[in-house]
């Protein structure tokens, strides 16, 4: 069964130090996309009880500097997944530290497009 394999890396460049590490260990594709906590956000507020749970796209990029990159992939049944992880945490660091990010796998039920012919 496919899986999807979701990381949140908490630097910029750690980020595109894993798309080359997850690119060496066979990942064909994967999309990157800012991010921030929920953690993060309630803090540069203050921790407003007002603070929306959702706020405007608009109102984060007018007073928040993204540092958070959230990288995603799809990969085939059989892929090594244990050997991505290892290569990503060789560089985030161990996962299961304090502010390291977050690494997740979910078992992908159907996927279009993973397979590309040539």
């Amino acid at each position: 069964m496919p899986n999807l394999v979701v990381a949140i890396v908490l630097n910029i460049q750690t980020c595109h130090d894993v798309a080359r590490a997850w690119e060496e260990a066979g990942v064909t594709g994967a999309t990157i996309l800012d991010s921030i906590g929920m953690r993060h956000l309630m803090q540069q507020h203050n921790q407003r009880d007002d603070l929306p749970l959702m706020p405007s796209l608009r109102s984060l990029l007018a007073s928040e500097e993204y540092n958070h990159r959230t990288i995603f992939t799809v990969v085939p049944d059989g892929f090594d997944i244990d050997d991505l992880i290892r290569r990503t945490e060789a560089i985030t660091g161990d996962f299961d530290e304090p502010d390291s990010g977050l690494l997740f796998v979910v078992p992908v039920t159907k996927v279009h497009g993973l397979n590309r012919k040539k």
